[in-house]
């Protein structure tokens, strides 16, 4: 199979198409072809050398942590998937190939009206910013500050607050001040003096996410009271310093399921800025690590068909 790997730790440019031996399908197993792979930062941040917790970096090591697919073959003991499913899932790592192995507790069925670059995109950023939620419990009435709203997670999380009857105002560029309107959030420039700008909308912030970095947690902490309902998903120093939560995605089957029946249902929208071939996945690095524009990073791997 073709495969997008690194033989070393480095720039994309150490990105590369190889061909590589098919995984073998254990007994709790499920072999998908790849159809989409979302492309993350946490990708980017492998390829240059770090390790995810509970990972083993194996040259030539093959990235990518989220797709869709069709199930080709099962193993002995699965009794949830068959041939022919179509499926959205995630692993740690392998997942930028024409065929990944996942268990069956990492998959879910990819909704008939889901694209295919929507559910190859939505397992990462989707559940990490379905983890904030459940934890922060924005719920009706609440106030909530959005900092990178725009982004993958923080598009997602704002949906989800604006969905549970919550107030969301979210800081973004101004390019991506529409996009974040038709979210049903009210847009704030980022950068100095978004304290006062968010302090003008007239509302006292109940909580507040940090979805950025950039040292916004000082402006969340200056905003809002009660810091167990203030987190980042990237600050984790500055979250210690500040007594603040740190949030790490906790990723289910059954979480992923809610996400793609909400995505099915029409009441979350996953926008895909950019899609990419195998063959250019270092241009898609670089893109993913650039920080510019909304939304999600796709490499199309393969056919429906």
């Amino acid at each position: 199979m073709r495969a997008v790997a690194i033989d070393a730790f480095g720039p994309p440019e150490a990105l590369g198409v190889r061909m590589l031996a098919r995984p073998d399908v254990p007994p709790d197993g499920v072999l998908v072809r790849v159809i989409a792979a979302g492309v993350q930062l946490t990708d980017a941040a492998i390829r240059s050398g770090w390790t995810p917790p509970g990972a083993q970096i194996r040259f030539p090591q093959v990235l990518g942590n989220e797709f869709s697919g069709v199930v080709e073959h099962v193993g002995a003991s699965v009794t949830e998937f068959r041939a022919g499913d179509e499926v959205a899932g995630f692993n740690l790592l392998e997942c930028y190939a024409e065929y990944v192995v996942a268990p069956q507790s990492q998959l879910a069925a990819k909704g008939p009206s889901v694209p295919w670059r929507v559910a190859g995109a939505l397992s990462a950023s989707g559940q990490t910013a379905h983890t904030a939620f459940e934890d922060l419990v924005p719920g009706a009435g609440d106030v909530v500050l959005v900092h990178g709203a725009a982004g993958g997670v923080g598009t997602v999380f704002t949906q989800l607050a604006v969905a549970a009857g919550a107030t969301v105002i979210g800081t973004a560029s101004e390019a991506n001040h529409d996009y974040l309107r038709g979210l049903g959030a009210i847009p704030i420039a980022y950068g100095e003096g978004q304290a006062d700008r968010i302090r003008d909308v007239g509302a006292l912030v109940d909580v507040a996410f940090d979805a950025a970095g950039h040292g916004n947690l000082r402006t969340a902490v200056d905003l809002v009271d009660d810091r167990d309902r203030v987190a980042t998903i990237v600050d984790m120093q500055l979250a210690q310093e500040l007594d603040c939560r740190v949030v790490r995605s906790r990723r289910s089957a059954a979480r992923l399921a809610d996400l793609m029946g909400r995505v099915e249902r029409g009441e979350l929208l996953i926008h895909i800025r950019d899609s990419y071939r195998l063959e250019d996945a270092a241009d898609a690095h670089r893109d993913v690590e650039s920080g510019h524009g909304r939304g999600k990073i796709v490499l199309d791997v393969g056919d429906a068909a």
